[in-house]
């Protein structure tokens, strides 16, 4: 049995936490002494792992205390999913500073943080529904929308910024080049993978779209660099010429 200030040296949470969680049933001691101490066994110390790691993915106290102290609680499929959100939070932060080298690598002096903007998103979500809402594209992307959770969202969204960078540090080069083929070729298998169907005319369609003025298009142009925008129509009408379907 380790006391209050035992389990606080060994795990680094601090006593008045350990009181803390003891007041809200989070994680009461496995005995009280009759002196009044708290002694904590290895059952509690367990315990008190999986809510330590529930805290890294910012779960908030009550939502860990629900999970834990459901009659159905599985300790083992906890640490699966834990697993499983501590691999797409490393997922992002790889798309990140894929992103943040990127742009670096393109020499963009200032980050304008509204490009990280989710009202934007929106925005834009709402003119393609009001465009598009009826078309068989548009209800794919709803359906495969539907099927993701929030964080799968944001990963993609990270991703889509990051595929920009990538493009605007090739957008100097002859839209015919290999290597800025391969970028729309892998643009068009993600839009295909994550939001529906692109077709040669869809994804010309897209292209002219980026290029066409407005917020998209600065939207592209603060991302990957002035003329990122049109490079990628550029690219996308070589790609349709010589992609038969």
């Amino acid at each position: 049995m380790l006391t209050v200030k035992q389990v606080s040296e060994r795990t680094g949470v601090s006593v008045r936490t350990l009181h803390h969680y003891h007041k809200i049933g989070l994680l009461c001691p496995s005995e009280i002494s009759q002196a009044g101490y708290r002694l904590y066994d290895d059952d509690a110390l367990e315990r008190l792992q999986i809510i330590l790691l529930f805290r890294a993915l910012d779960f908030p106290l009550k939502d860990i205390a629900n999970i834990l102290n459901r009659p159905d609680f599985d300790r083992n499929e906890a640490l699966t999913k834990q697993v499983e959100l501590f691999q797409m939070r490393i997922e992002h932060l790889n798309n990140l500073i894929t992103l943040a080298n990127g742009l670096k690598a393109i020499g963009v002096r200032h980050l304008d943080f509204t490009d990280f903007d989710v009202k934007k998103i929106d925005e834009y979500e709402r003119k393609a529904r009001e465009r598009y809402g009826k078309s068989a594209e548009w209800k794919e992307y709803e359906a495969k929308r539907a099927s993701r959770t929030d964080e799968q969202d944001r990963l993609l969204s990270a991703e889509w910024m990051n595929r920009i960078a990538e493009f605007g540090a090739l957008r100097d080069l002859p839209a015919e080049d290999e290597r800025v083929q391969e970028r729309i070729r892998a643009l068009r298998a993600y839009i295909t993978e994550h939001m529906y169907t692109c077709s040669v005319v869809t994804l010309r369609a897209l292209g002219r779209m980026y290029a066409g003025g407005g917020e998209m298009t600065q939207y592209i142009d603060r991302v990957g660099g002035e003329g990122t925008a049109e490079a990628m129509y550029r690219a996308i009408e070589v790609y349709a010429a010589s992609t038969v379907e």
